[in-house]
């Protein structure tokens, strides 16, 4: 990275950032001191966990924190220093200097608009036509490697899948072709093929418009692909910055070599327990409704036929890009849709069942989703929240609030969070409430529907640490699926790979690994490695 004294360097840069510090009223550091230069076509990485001050410098930077935030230092774009503009001032550099996507364009979309909309709004502010508004979104859509852009013009953001969303994301922010992204956390949620076709695109795309980039990550392993430079952050304080080749051979903070380690440990080996779960020919297929009478006309399908077996305290992974049916198995094994087929729990058939006779063996069968912010509801106490369950269990309140805390501490969270609402959790305390609100009903299986996907690697570590143990102590049996191999690898001992609704295969775990049967499974593994 560029010394701030190199006067013959400074030149070249479009930023030029010195001590940036970002400070809360009460004198809490929240940025220290965070001091970089970038140049056109290049790429700068913000890597560090959760909390360590990457988004709020580029917040910073945007104008875009809260007002009693004191923020000192100086960001100089050309002759302007950003940290000293108003907000009329800060208005002209937001989308035409600087742009940013964020990372997760679900929220970050307006629900309501409509995919031109919401690429063409800038572009009509500045006084464009809504012919040429409508020529420059089909252009950027193609940019942005969406396929017949002229039929996704008219769509809103929850009729496209994640990939497309991301994608329309960058077209918006490259609408008026800034000379500066800021990139934050843009795949975290995408599967392993997504992750590195955005990132390929991004990388494209700046390079024919001679873009500079700022990349937000927690994932060092993906920047070393796409970042020129890299400025390692925690809590606030940059542990160490440079090249990323120099970096990433000579890590000198202890800090960063653990960012580096990406060892999650080894499944439990296989145990030769009793089948608890055999599903045959178990299909979902969801029907297409057409004309005045909403007649169904056709049917989607969203799973052909699939059998598979599970063992008590077993795992099963289930890998599969966007769109593949991982969801929409753990929803059909839950009996939350409807599916054809037989599923076979603990010697019934679910799907025999009426509403009924299933209701005393849902507490058996668990399911924790992707997102505890919006599974867990902010009104209820974490206290309140794991103990909902045991609501129908007529037991005195002594043995439910014992019970509530015997399973806080087998989540590794502290007691006295009872008294706490989900807000003032971190995103892996939020998932650790979500795991032990289905854990107090003593599940025999336990469905994890991407449960580790939005955290950092130091915390994905510790829930597969935890999982392992809890499977270990309990004798639960897991399927857990993701679109991360190597999350799989450390806790499942057998791996399901879907791809269009389709089984691609289906094997132990370590045979998946050194003998993947597809070209297709192949690709999966190459991504994941990077």
């Amino acid at each position: 990275m560029h010394s701030i004294q190199d006067n013959s360097a400074i030149k070249n840069d479009v930023l030029n950032v010195k001590e940036l510090t970002v400070s809360t009223v009460t004198g809490q550091i929240l940025v220290d001191q965070l001091s970089f230069n970038l140049a056109a076509g290049e790429t700068v990485a913000i890597v560090g966990e959760s909390g360590s001050g990457k988004s709020v410098s580029s917040l910073a930077l945007l104008g875009l924190l809260p007002s009693h935030l004191n923020i000192q230092g100086q960001a100089w774009l050309n002759d302007q220093n950003l940290l000293a503009l108003d907000t009329p001032a800060l208005r002209q550099i937001r989308g035409q200097k600087i742009a940013m996507i964020f990372q997760e364009p679900m929220t970050a979309l307006n629900p309501l608009h409509r995919v031109e909309k919401i690429i063409g709004e800038s572009l009509l502010l500045q006084g464009w036509s809504k012919t040429k508004v409508r020529e420059k979104v089909i252009t950027l859509l193609n940019d942005v490697g969406i396929t017949e852009p002229e039929q996704k013009l008219r769509r809103y953001p929850h009729e496209l899948s994640g990939g497309q969303r991301q994608r329309v994301m960058i077209a918006m922010a490259l609408a008026l072709e800034p000379d500066i992204l800021i990139a934050d956390e843009p795949t975290t949620a995408l599967d392993v093929t997504l992750q590195t076709q955005i990132l390929n695109l991004l990388k494209q795309l700046q390079q024919q418009r001679n873009m500079a980039m700022i990349l937000i990550s927690h994932d060092l392993n993906l920047v070393k692909h796409y970042a020129d430079d890299v400025i390692v952050m925690n809590k606030g304080r940059v542990e160490e910055q440079g090249a990323v080749t120099t970096i990433f051979a000579r890590p000198e903070a202890a800090y960063t070599q653990h960012l580096l380690d990406h060892d999650f440990g080894q499944a439990l080996p296989s145990a030769d327990q009793q089948t608890i779960l055999e599903i045959k020919q178990l299909a979902v297929k969801f029907p297409i409704k057409q004309g005045l009478l909403n007649r169904v006309k056709d049917y989607f399908i969203a799973i052909e036929p699939l059998d598979l077996m599970l063992a008590q305290g077993e795992s099963l992974g289930v890998v599969g890009e966007s769109g593949s049916g991982k969801s929409t198995l753990a929803l059909a094994i839950t009996r939350l849709i409807e599916s054809e087929g037989q599923i076979v729990f603990l010697g019934k058939d679910l799907n025999q069942l009426n509403e009924k006779k299933l209701r005393p063996l849902r507490s058996d069968f668990q399911i924790v989703f992707q997102d505890p912010f919006s599974s867990l509801n902010p009104r209820m106490t974490i206290g309140q929240i794991v103990g909902e369950g045991l609501a129908l269990k007529e037991l005195n309140q002594s043995v439910v609030d014992q019970q509530i805390e015997q399973t806080l501490e087998k989540v590794e969270l502290p007691i006295d969070f009872k008294n706490r609402y989900p807000h003032e959790l971190s995103g892996g305390q939020r998932q650790r409430v979500a795991l032990a609100r289905a854990l107090v009903l003593q599940p025999k299986l336990m469905i994890l529907d991407e449960p580790t996907s939005a955290l950092d690697r130091t915390t994905q570590r510790a829930i597969v640490k935890l999982l392992r143990r809890l499977q270990q102590q309990e004798q639960i049996s897991y399927i857990f699926i993701s679109h991360d191999l190597q999350v799989i690898k450390a806790l499942c001992q057998k791996v399901m790979v879907l791809r269009h609704a389709k089984v691609m295969e289906y094997q132990a775990t370590e045979l998946l690994f050194s003998q993947p049967k597809t070209e297709y499974t192949r690709q999966l593994i190459a991504a994941s490695q990077y």
